[in-house]
């Protein structure tokens, strides 16, 4: 019997084998190349050449580039159709993973009582002698009825303010209520108060130590600065933070203390000062925030001192030196950073609030406000005590969970901040490590989409994202961002 060769492999080929079709991605130009990013967040970055060949369909499958198209998903052929397709669905659904378990933060505003007047305050702070504007038993039960019809198996309960340790006996109150309810539900709850610590004793710290609280505090820089940003009434405002960050952080320890700050038309000048503080007291993380327009900010003027393009030439200068930190040994991270970078480097979502599509306002965190009346977020809560209620929707002592949840106002809300139907941001390179923010741009623009071109939340993100793309560029930069991921 003869051996007969096989035929040559073209032989064998289908014609149709020999191209492929495009994903669905979108692209930007960075200095000298294109950055193309797809549904699930994947990047690759390719010169002009190689974009135009792939659009046209000219590349060649030997080449690596189509190999590399291949592996994130930019586009796929009859050799992996199904697979990729597949594959693709289910990174999609992972990413998107953490909506469908609901409201995960609900907020307890227990008091409006203040002893600082900061002029860049979100809220309408009330005389600490008063107590009219503290939460009441009844509304905080309401609350937390609320709370345990979320679905959510993670539950993160933030007691806020004013200042919110003027009404501490109604966060012992809630505490132990929702730990005792929670012997039938068993759900994971975190407790944090924020608080700017001036009433911080051992009473409090030692119900903190036993009900393993967190504490979220405020530092806006060194002395002056933080004096400056925010006064109280014997102008020893950083004094007395700095020793009570101290003795929180020995009696809970230091991973259950932390702080942010707000950068003000003051702040601009030391970013490097600021970031030093927070080394000094002992903390390996900063969030370097800009001022909201909401609250006292718009009604002292604060949030027009600068511009966000002046924003964003401190928080570089910032970054840079905290890269440089960690160069020379000393772990440190900036948190929106890391945010971004979790959206960038990894199949999740850290599911911060501000960065969600739909917007997470609602859906993912809650407010209730100290006379029971519900916000969507924190920021529509600021904005109903500058006179905007357009963010509230429904009131624990009338309204049921039903009721509260399917608010026109929430669902409208929803609906403009699906970003893939926004329009510019349906177009945009960036769009999977973004969100949308219908409260900011109500807020700037008396509208929830807002208009993109003008919108300082689109400018602010954007930058963020291409910069840390160009840092990542540089290898060394690259190791010590992947060692910032929140997951």
């Amino acid at each position: 019997m003869m051996n007969k060769l096989f035929n040559s492999r073209s032989a064998y080929e289908d014609s149709s084998t020999l191209g492929y079709e495009l994903l669905p991605f979108n692209f930007d130009k960075i200095n000298n190349k294109y950055i193309l990013t797809n549904i699930v967040g994947d990047s690759l970055f390719l010169d002009f050449d190689n974009l135009n060949q792939l659009i046209q369909h000219q590349l060649s499958p030997s080449s690596s580039i189509y190999n590399s198209l291949k592996a994130k998903f930019f586009i796929f052929d009859n050799t992996n159709k199904d697979g990729a397709l597949n594959l693709l669905s289910l990174r999609y659904r992972t990413k998107n993973y953490q909506k469908s378990f609901f409201t995960s933060l609900h907020m307890f505003v227990v008091s409006l009582r203040c002893d600082h007047s900061c002029p860049y305050c979100q809220v309408s702070r009330q005389n600490i002698k008063t107590n009219k504007f503290d939460m009441s038993k009844e509304i905080a039960d309401k609350g937390i009825d609320f709370v345990f019809k979320s679905p959510n198996p993670l539950i993160k309960i933030e007691f806020q303010g004013g200042e919110s340790m003027l009404n501490f006996n109604l966060i012992k109150y809630i505490t132990q209520e929702v730990k005792s309810k929670n012997e039938l539900y068993n759900k994971n709850i975190q407790f944090v108060i924020a608080t700017n610590l001036s009433f911080l004793d051992d009473e409090i710290l030692d119900f903190c130590k036993l009900n393993n609280i967190f504490i979220s505090t405020s530092l806006d820089g060194p002395k002056e600065l933080h004096n400056k940003n925010r006064p109280n009434p014997g102008n020893n405002s950083y004094q007395n933070t700095k020793k009570a960050i101290k003795k929180a952080q020995d009696r809970l320890g230091i991973d259950k203390v932390s702080a942010i700050m707000t950068t003000t038309e003051d702040s601009l000048r030391e970013p490097i000062e600021i970031i030093n503080e927070y080394i000094d007291s002992n903390f390996n993380s900063i969030f370097l925030r800009p001022l909201s327009p909401y609250g006292f900010a718009i009604k002292t003027k604060t949030y027009d001192k600068y511009k966000t393009k002046e924003w964003l030439d401190f928080y570089k200068k910032g970054l840079n030196y905290i890269l440089d930190l960690n160069k020379n040994g000393i772990f440190f991270t900036e948190f929106y950073a890391s945010i971004i970078l979790t959206k960038i480097l990894t199949p999740y979502d850290f599911g911060y609030v501000d960065l969600q599509s739909p917007t997470g306002a609602g859906i993912s965190a809650i407010v209730f406000n100290y006379d029971g009346n519900v916000y969507s977020s924190d920021e529509a809560r600021m904005l109903a005590e500058m006179g905007d209620d357009t963010f509230n929707i429904g009131n624990l002592l009338k309204d049921d969970y039903k009721k509260i949840m399917t608010h026109p106002t929430l669902l409208s809300s929803i609906e403009d901040s699906i970003t893939v139907s926004s329009p510019m941001c349906n177009e945009c390179a960036f769009i999977e490590y973004c969100g949308s923010d219908p409260t900011y741009h109500h807020a700037t623009q008396k509208d929830f989409t807002g208009f993109k071109p003008l919108s300082g939340f689109c400018e602010k993100n954007m930058e963020i994202a291409k910069y840390l793309f160009q840092l990542m560029e540089n290898e060394e930069n690259k190791k010590i961002l992947y060692n910032w991921l929140n997951i």
